[in-house]
């Protein structure tokens, strides 16, 4: 059969990959045709843009840019319509994939299924309408999200959560010993602290200079950045110090070896539990005030972070908007390092977190479901 599959962003590249490496056990003849990435394209199929031509994030980016976005988005309906595929399947990215949703719908009889749901239990509720109206079905990677469409007469289908998947199949690899990997990226002896800044332009602006500057007060530690693919690293030089080293495509090596990190909401949160590194959230935006009132009044949510939504409760501290300083960070990173305060509270919600999470496999589970269920239309 033929698959169409729409992503806008990195964590979206890396769980539409294993969903594709998935399909093709469930379906040997597979074909791929996709807006995606660098680990879509080495699964296979035709590319047909890649993701970064499509990743702006804040309001001043989005306005500026709005042309090329329509163009996108107009350039993919067509794209769709004319490849016909057996599937039109959508991850994450709801601000372009639902308005694509509702064209495809409208204009074809194209199954529209959606992996990695919208995530309107934190904001943007009323696009529930839209959901009910567009996709056929919606495959679950968070186990609240059940209960949450369960109040929309909704069925979702929870499949696990394939950071998961990603993080156990990185381990079966075998385990890089801490020498190897400090050689292989010219690292001294000191303990290892990560900074996971982001995968846009503007989280990184925003954040990874204030965590640089909180650094200065740990000598101690060698703080070390995950680069994110698609950012060339002369970008990440202008907010970090000179001695600040980074690797790129070694996130998961990195988070083995680190011993605390500071993460920036997102994906990134869950990943770095589940290596049961303790971390504090760090995401500093504009207007800091605004935001922490837009964020008391408007948003559904108690907390950002996957972390701490799943674990429904607050695992992590979450420094956000105007509460993302440099004075709390340096606080904040003090608790959860080898005989802080929090260090080993953290550690223990970590494991309930990967209990609640359940077992590997959600990409072979949501594969599974997606082929019965076009073999039954």
């Amino acid at each position: 059969m033929k698959y169409y599959l729409i992503v806008g962003e990195a964590s979206g590249d890396l769980h539409a990959s294993n969903l594709m490496k998935a399909l093709q056990q469930e379906d040997p003849q597979a074909e791929f045709r996709f807006f995606g990435g660098d680990l879509m394209k080495a699964v296979g199929g035709t590319c047909v843009k890649h993701y970064k031509e499509l990743a702006y994030m804040g309001f001043i980016p989005v306005l500026l840019h709005l042309r090329t976005i329509f163009r996108n988005m107009d350039y993919c309906k067509h794209d769709v319509e004319a490849w016909h595929p057996d599937v039109l399947i959508l991850v994450d990215y709801p601000g372009f994939n639902l308005k694509i949703a509702e064209y495809i719908k409208k204009h074809t009889q194209i199954p529209l299924y959606y992996y990695i749901s919208p995530k309107i239990w934190a904001w943007k509720e009323y696009r529930i309408k839209n959901i009910k109206r567009d996709v056929d079905r919606l495959f679950s990677i968070l186990p609240f999200e059940v209960d949450f469409f369960k109040k929309h007469q909704y069925p979702v289908c929870y499949v696990g959560n394939p950071c998961v998947d990603a993080v156990d199949e990185f381990r079966k690899k075998g385990q890089e010993t801490a020498e190897t990997f400090r050689t292989v990226n010219s690292l001294d002896g000191r303990p290892i602290i990560a900074l996971l800044a982001g995968s846009r332009k503007q989280e990184i602006k925003d954040n990874l200079s204030r965590m640089i500057e909180a650094a200065k007060d740990f000598p101690e530690y060698q703080f070390v950045v995950a680069g994110a693919p698609g950012i060339d690293p002369s970008f990440y030089r202008e907010y970090m110090a000179a001695d600040t080293k980074i690797v790129f495509g070694q996130t998961y090596r990195l988070l083995q070896q680190a011993e605390a990190a500071l993460v920036t909401s997102g994906t990134a949160t869950l990943e770095t539990a589940l290596f049961r590194v303790p971390q504090v959230v760090c995401y500093y935006t504009a207007m800091g005030k605004l935001v922490s009132f837009l964020r008391r009044h408007i948003l559904k949510v108690k907390y950002i972070s996957l972390v701490n939504l799943i674990a429904d409760k607050e695992v992590v501290t979450e420094l956000v908007a105007d509460g993302m300083t440099v004075e709390n960070v340096k606080a904040e990173l003090s608790a959860i390092l080898e005989g802080g305060d929090s260090r080993v509270r953290m550690l223990d919600d970590y494991d309930c977190l990967i209990e609640r999470l359940g077992a590997p496999g959600a990409s072979e589970r949501a594969a599974k479901a997606i082929v019965c269920s076009l073999w039954k239309r």
